[in-house]
């Protein structure tokens, strides 16, 4: 296997020369002190806006730093985390996932109802899970088997998902679920609630396997340049399908916690999810265009989205203005990723 593929997976240049016969292509060698700058500048930046934002909100409210407040949005925070883990992995091979708000309405949906019907607990959230997982592979399967777009072939999925779950409910909230479900996602461990460490050990593991494995190299390579990706050996088919299949587990995931959450199924629950996960992503410092970004920038981004929700509730500031006020990040991000990727090409 080229070395490029261990010790490379950021530096673009490299990958291209594959794609011309370029021998270079295989050395091995440390990515550029630029490129590591770059991805550190765009994490830093989302850090440092996130400490004014959270210090402000200290200073304009004194409910903020309270501990039902930090709890609460701990939970809030975590499953639109979640959510954007799975779909910054998708952004860095260069696709994009729009069903993610309609699988968090099913996966949370099916564990509902099998939940009513008297199947234990850890049964419902495997098979609720595995909704996820399959709708995610299928997806992978469209997108690489019969060459759909990523837009389409996940665009598609929203609307069979949420069409199926609003089938199976009847429309209809499924409610009395255990009081053990519930406490899943309501629970604390030593004052620290559930759905932040699950969500900080979800973290933790994209975090190993995008910076140390080889399926990382892999998602960056193919983000990258896919053929040239595919001419030094990368699996990128597989890569491709395994990549949509952990973001729609993790979708689902993220319904089944919501779900616990709520001590119900709401077969609208996600509705419009999916821009937040991309919100967090590109605020985070992803690139639309694939192979930039981290796990813990688009952490950085679902929790910057979090302290402004949750600041303009307790100021009691119109959502509207907060909608503006997200839209407005996004579109700096976007500029600001756009103006490095200039620069960079320039040198």
């Amino acid at each position: 296997m080229p070395k490029l593929l261990w010790r490379e997976p950021i530096e673009t240049t490299t990958i291209r020369s594959v794609q011309h016969g370029d021998a270079r292509a295989t050395s091995a060698s440390k990515p550029t002190v630029r490129t590591l700058g770059s991805i550190a500048g765009r994490e830093s930046g989302v850090l440092i806006v996130l400490l004014v934002v959270f210090g402000a909100l200290t200073l304009a409210s004194d409910d903020f730093l309270t501990a039902n407040n930090l709890a609460n949005l701990a939970r809030q925070v975590s499953i639109y985390g979640i959510l954007a883990i799975g779909q910054l992995l998708v952004i860095l091979i260069g696709g994009i996932d729009l069903s993610v708000g309609s699988v968090v309405g099913l996966a949370g949906a099916v564990t509902a109802q099998l939940l009513v019907a008297g199947v234990p607990i850890i049964v419902a959230l495997l098979l609720g899970a595995l909704v996820g997982l399959v709708l995610g592979i299928l997806t992978g399967v469209l997108v690489t088997r019969f060459s759909l777009p990523p837009f389409i072939a996940t665009l598609g999925m929203l609307g069979i998902a949420r069409g199926v779950v609003l089938v199976i409910t009847d429309a209809n909230t499924i409610q009395g679920l255990p009081g053990d479900f519930q406490q899943i996602a309501n629970g604390v461990v030593f004052g620290i609630p559930n759905l932040l460490l699950i969500f900080l050990a979800i973290t933790a593991i994209a975090v190993f396997v995008l910076k140390r494995t080889i399926f990382g190299r892999y998602v960056y390579a193919v983000g990258s340049n896919p053929e040239a990706a595919r001419l030094a050996g990368v699996p990128v088919r597989a890569v491709t399908i395994t990549v949509y299949g952990v973001a729609g587990l993790l979708s689902a995931l993220g319904g089944v916690l919501l779900t616990s959450r709520l001590g119900a199924g709401v077969p609208t629950a996600g509705i419009g999810f999916e821009l937040q996960a991309i919100a967090a992503c590109v605020i985070g410092g992803a690139s639309l265009a694939g192979a930039r970004g981290s796990a813990l920038g688009a952490a950085a981004g679902a929790l910057l989205i979090g302290v402004l929700n949750n600041g303009g509730n307790l100021l009691a500031v119109n959502s509207f203005y907060l909608q503006i006020a997200i839209g407005l990040l996004i579109l700096v991000a976007v500029a600001f990723d756009q103006i490095n990727a200039r620069i960079a090409a320039h040198h």
